[in-house]
């Protein structure tokens, strides 16, 4: 039984694989243009999807994203899809997508993970290696935490998750950091950050905004115009974002009858433009001092959002972009205070809120990070 194949194995003892055939995915396409872009395998927030399409708008630049799910994702849409186990298990996937991704220009790898699958053991500077020597230029994305080195930010930001070292994840988080950065500097490809936060970690790289569709989350929806604002809060990542932290000050509003506090769980990214319109003030992130694509949607969408931006971030985005992040500022410590004072002077923060938008075309609408692919895009 051993000996069986694979094709055979997956139809007629697929328990013993962890898949069927139909779990192994055709190959990928690339697209017809003279450059052709890969960008793999995170997909975080839809990033890579929303990348693609902002380098799609360069001449002669076609672009696919593809993600490799991990169990417990969420559902954003990407061009091509399988899971991590096949990836990772599938010899036959493997095979395919070696020949399919040799067949683009140009690979944009998210977030240091394998694009090859389990061909090189998870070993991404030989696989950089074995795309190079396909024709492939290599390029990579950090998203956050795979590069974020929690002994460098704890002390640079007095409510960082890294302060406390009682938390499990925080000598895997740091571990994988290091091991990253490393990578990548043995690699010597081109490094891009998603958050300009990161530039602590890695000096070299160049910030690449993260994308959202302005549409999608423009809303004529007014703020400020109940009796009674709505302040949401949603905590994908409840130690990162600090939702345990501000929940004391929101309940405490609520309770007083000054907001209305709104923390939903597993919101179906279908389902997050109505939401957002449905609010008036979003509170973000308030311990790693930056602004993550929630709150990008937020603002397209002319809600009011708070959070705590470090000025590092604040100012590299002004510096870069020309216009000042829109989000009010507030800690753990002052986001209730903060809130009463939205409440108290309306036109003022609805002033505010109205810049999201115009800031969003500026920086996160894909044409500026499309400015930013440019250079690598035109190297082979």
């Amino acid at each position: 039984m051993l000996a069986m194949p694979e094709w055979v194995k997956v139809r007629i003892v697929p328990q013993t694989m962890g898949y069927r055939a139909s779990d192994i995915p055709p190959p990928i396409v690339a697209p017809a243009e003279p450059v052709r872009l890969l960008i793999a395998p995170a997909n975080y927030a839809a990033q890579g999807r929303l990348w693609a399409r902002a380098a799609e708008t360069l001449p002669g630049v076609g672009a696919r994203n593809l993600v490799i799910t991990r169990p417990g994702a969420f559902g954003f849409a990407s061009d091509f899809t399988v899971t991590e186990h096949v990836a990772t298990v599938s010899p036959r996937w493997a095979r395919g997508q070696r020949r399919a991704v040799g067949s683009f220009t140009h690979a944009l790898i998210e977030a240091e993970r394998p694009i090859l699958g389990g061909a090189f053991g998870g070993d991404i500077v030989r696989e950089a290696r074995a795309l190079r020597a396909a024709g492939v230029s290599v390029a990579y994305v950090s998203h956050g935490s795979d590069l974020r080195l929690p002994s460098r930010h704890a002390p640079l930001e007095p409510w960082s998750p890294f302060r406390d070292e009682d938390w499990p994840l925080l000598p895997a988080l740091e571990s994988q950091a290091a091991a990253n950065a490393e990578a990548l500097r043995a690699i010597g490809a081109p490094v891009f950050i998603a958050t300009p936060e990161l530039l602590i970690d890695y000096p070299e790289a160049t910030w690449l905004p993260n994308v959202v569709d302005p549409q999608r989350w423009h809303t004529d929806a007014p703020v400020l115009a109940g009796p009674t604002p709505v302040a949401l809060h949603i905590p994908t990542s409840e130690v990162i974002k600090g939702t345990a932290l501000i929940e004391p000050a929101m309940r405490a509003l609520e309770a007083e009858g000054v907001v209305q506090y709104e923390q939903p769980t597993g919101i179906p990214p279908a389902e997050m433009p109505a939401l957002l319109a449905g609010v008036d003030i979003v509170l973000e992130q308030f311990r790693l001092g930056i602004y993550s694509t929630t709150a990008i949607e937020a603002m397209a969408a002319g809600r009011i959002v708070v959070a705590h931006v470090s000025e590092r971030v604040r100012a590299h985005v002004a510096e870069t972009i020309g216009v000042a992040v829109p989000i009010v500022e507030a800690t753990p410590d002052t986001v209730g205070a903060v809130l009463r004072e939205i409440v108290a002077d309306p036109d003022r923060y609805r002033e505010i809120a109205s810049r999201g938008p115009e800031f969003v075309r500026a920086a996160h609408d894909g044409r500026y990070s499309a400015g930013v692919l440019k250079d690598f895009l035109t190297t082979t």
